[in-house]
């Protein structure tokens, strides 16, 4: 069985096809209006008619693009009577403190689609007030006026019993909508964001549904999986009906695969760091996979597991950009694919690419490795419209332009290592993403990183990462378990109930499960997941202790919630290719970039002709069909048995 994996971009879409024995990449644009399109396209040219009977794991943009435009689906709310409007009060937190101008996000529901019923639940789950079928049959007549596209249940307490929240879909079912009902996908407590995420799956529910059937029905009979956001793959179906769960679908392939990588060269401890032409992805890897239960996306709370990724508006597309001050900035406004930088020949704006392409960075022959044209005179000209208004040469601006841009992910780096108790000498920089081998090096300086690793095809990572993943869904409840309730019988039983459920949902036979724990000191407000084990409290001693610089081992600890991996389908095994022994002559070109305002010479090869054990020092370019590596002076490299360049300040 041939395996593909494809990453959807928001600049390029990404191919990794495995056929058993040979490893093969592939890049092509992406097709914003339909991303389909793309993917079609590209197996088509790889593959030919034989697409049709791929294996393909896919990570795609779809339900993130949906929510961060507005574009979604028109919801009607259904809640408790006096909660209909907790999706607009929230936490009362201000995104920006000082900001007296600040706005919050609009909410996706419009408070005339927010429906209350007199029914109530209390916090053991004892039903105190059941569910009046008039009460529901009056919003049944309202909605069938209103050209509803999807509805969101979320009862206050349905967490501890799903009866109120189940007669409700089961009175509204004849309405054909897609309905999402809280205690089906997220039975845990907290009410504002469990009903946040609630109505975010059904206003990505008919797009991202519409979407997988599409794709689906065009790729024919293969079979086709979905990269979630904590890592592991589920069906377009699952995809489709909870779509929340593959929000950062690609960034969590790249860190799935570089963590992959970086323990099979020996590296546990690592930053993965994945520059795109759109965004930049990063995130920390302490001898496993850090995941987290809760994000906001664009103001919108989502609780969910996923892998424990960062995003910046920083990518090769990112326009530069002079703002009221005279002061430069640079993104998080990106040119994107169409029309994209100026190099590609459709747009004006002067560009992250733009700046690397004026330094001598980039060469035009050798972009996607010479399978795309772009005009080098378009970048000098979009650079030169900014350099005049800030009275500094082409090659300054240039030059202004990268150290911007370094800046802006030098932050970031530093809120996920330093921010959270984390020496970032102590770690690895795992660089990946068709941009990230430009700045990898400057980063790491920047950092007080010494080593820096580029796999082999670094513009296709996230998408091998999605090869490397695990089939499997995320299963949770809240159960409160403190003091002389939480015994291992009550935890057991616990993890045994939920591991029904799973049993139930999945019509293959599951091969394992993974149990975690989310714990607190008794009387917090906020919990740490954390393995769970039956030495769980000095683990979450540990890192409550990493994470906030101080431990309470005499106190009371409290177990909040239980989650529950269950595993269906290991990772396919995928061998990278070995590279051939030393012993020939690798080439190299001499050409002439810029760095730090001044001319220097650069050793420029073509990453094909390394084999295991190659040394080579910096200043170099190393050209690949997939990225360039921009090794700047003072680094040491050399090439591992699978292709892999280390280099080391």
């Amino acid at each position: 069985m041939i395996k593909v994996g494809i990453d959807t971009g928001g600049t390029f879409t990404d191919f990794v096809i495995s056929d058993g024995g040979k490893i093969h990449y592939y890049k092509i644009p992406s097709t914003p209006s339909d991303p389909s399109i793309a993917i079609i396209d590209g197996l088509k040219e790889v593959l030919g008619k034989g697409y049709r009977d791929a294996d393909i794991i896919h990570g795609t943009t779809v339900a993130t693009n949906t929510l961060l435009e507005r574009k979604g689906a028109k919801v009607a709310l259904i809640t408790t009577k006096g909660f209909e409007d907790v999706i607009e009060i929230g936490r009362q937190n201000r995104a920006e403190l000082y900001d007296l101008f600040w706005q919050p996000p609009e909410p996706l529901v419009a408070s005339g689609l927010r429906f209350g019923i007199n029914e109530r639940i209390n916090y053991e789950g004892r039903v105190l007030k059941g569910v009046d079928i008039r009460d529901v049959m009056n919003i049944y007549k309202k909605l069938t006026g209103l050209k509803i596209d999807a509805i969101a249940i979320s009862f206050l307490n349905s967490y501890t019993n799903p009866k109120n929240e189940n007669r409700v879909e089961g009175i509204l079912k004849p309405l054909g909508l897609p309905i999402s009902v809280s205690s089906k996908i997220l039975p845990e407590f907290r009410e504002y964001e469990r009903t946040s995420t609630i109505v975010a799956n059904a206003y990505l529910q008919p797009k991202v549904n519409a979407y997988m059937r599409n794709l689906s029905e065009k790729l024919g009979y293969s079979h086709v999986s979905v990269m979630q956001s904590s890592g592991g793959v589920i069906s377009p179906a699952q995809a489709g009906d909870e779509p929340v769960r593959i929000l950062l679908s690609g960034p969590a392939g790249g860190v799935v695969g570089g963590f992959k990588i970086a323990k099979m060269m020996g590296f546990r401890n690592i930053i993965t760091y994945d520059m795109g032409g759109t965004s930049t992805d990063i995130a920390l890897c302490h001898g496993s996979l850090i995941f987290k239960t809760e994000t906001t996306i664009d103001g919108i709370p989502i609780k969910m597991p996923m892998v424990d990724v960062s995003t910046i508006g920083a990518g090769g597309g990112s326009l530069a950009y002079i703002d009221s001050g005279k002061v430069l900035k640079v993104g998080p406004e990106s040119a994107g694919a169409d029309p994209g930088p100026a190099c590609y020949g459709k747009a004006s704006g002067a560009t992250v690419t733009d700046a690397n392409v004026v330094l001598g960075r980039i060469d035009p022959a050798w972009f996607l490795g010479g399978r795309m044209r772009i005009f080098p005179r378009k970048s000098f000209a979009a650079i030169k419209r900014l350099s005049g208004r800030l009275r500094l040469s082409v090659i300054e601006l240039a030059e202004g332009i990268i150290k911007v841009s370094n800046a802006n992910m030098e932050r970031a780096l530093r809120v996920i290592s330093i921010g959270r108790g984390y020496d970032p000498r102590d770690f690895v920089l795992f660089s990946f993403g068709g941009a990230g081998g430009l700045h990898a090096c400057e980063l790491a300086l920047g950092m007080g990183i010494k080593t820096v690793v580029f796999p082999k095809d670094p513009g296709v990572l996230s998408a091998m990462g999605m090869l490397m993943a695990e089939s499997f869904k995320d299963y949770s409840i809240t159960t409160f378990l403190s003091g002389k309730i939480a015994t291992s019988d009550s935890v057991e039983n616990g993890f045994r109930a939920l591991e029904e459920r799973a049993k139930r949902d999945f019509t293959k036979k599951l091969i394992g499960y993974k149990r975690f724990l989310d714990v607190r000191y008794k009387r917090q407000s906020h919990e740490l997941m954390i393995p769970f084990t039956k030495n769980y409290k000095n683990a979450f001693h540990r890192m409550h202790r990493r994470n906030y610089g101080f431990s309470k081992r005499g106190d009371e600890i409290e177990i909040v919630t239980l989650r529950l991996r269950a595993i269906a389908e290991h990772a396919a095994v995928i061998k990278l290719p070995l590279l051939e022994k030393g012993g020939r002559r690798v080439g190299f070109m001499k050409r002439e970039i810029y760095f730090n305002n001044k001319k220097i010479r650069v050793a420029s090869y073509i990453r094909e002709d390394f084999y295991g054990g190659y040394e080579f020092n910096g200043p170099a370019l190393i050209l690949e069909n997939t990225s360039t590596l921009f090794i700047p002076p003072d680094f040491v490299c050399k090439v591992d048995e699978y292709g892999n360049i280390l280099a080391k300040a």
